[in-house]
């Protein structure tokens, strides 16, 4: 009975961490209008090493091993930051009393 409870109280934890390893996506419209279902990931944190699609790891969800390695930088595509916009620099700046200064 008491092996019984051990076991028990390592599958709880075990099941509780990987709750929390997760983060549930919902659904989207892509800007080419393809529909992406709801979807779990793994949560964000600063390693690649415990992600679903790292080489070593199995997605839970789909049974698929990870093929990504997690020591390669990856290339996602970041959009640029937009570069802000001023008005009219001084010397650009009509003077409507005409002084010229």
């Amino acid at each position: 009975m008491k092996k019984a409870k051990i076991v028990l109280a390592i599958v709880v934890a075990l099941a509780s961490a990987s709750v929390c390893a997760q983060t549930r996506v919902n659904g989207y419209h892509r800007a080419d209008g393809t529909y992406v279902q709801p979807h779990y990931r793994s949560a964000a944190n600063s390693t690649t090493l415990d992600n679903y699609s790292t080489r070593g790891n199995v997605n839970p969800y789909t049974g698929k091993l990870g093929t990504v390695d997690p020591y390669k930088e990856q290339n996602t595509y970041r959009q640029p930051a937009p570069q802000p916009t001023y008005g009219p620099s001084r010397a650009d700046a009509v003077d409507p009393y005409g002084s010229g200064y």
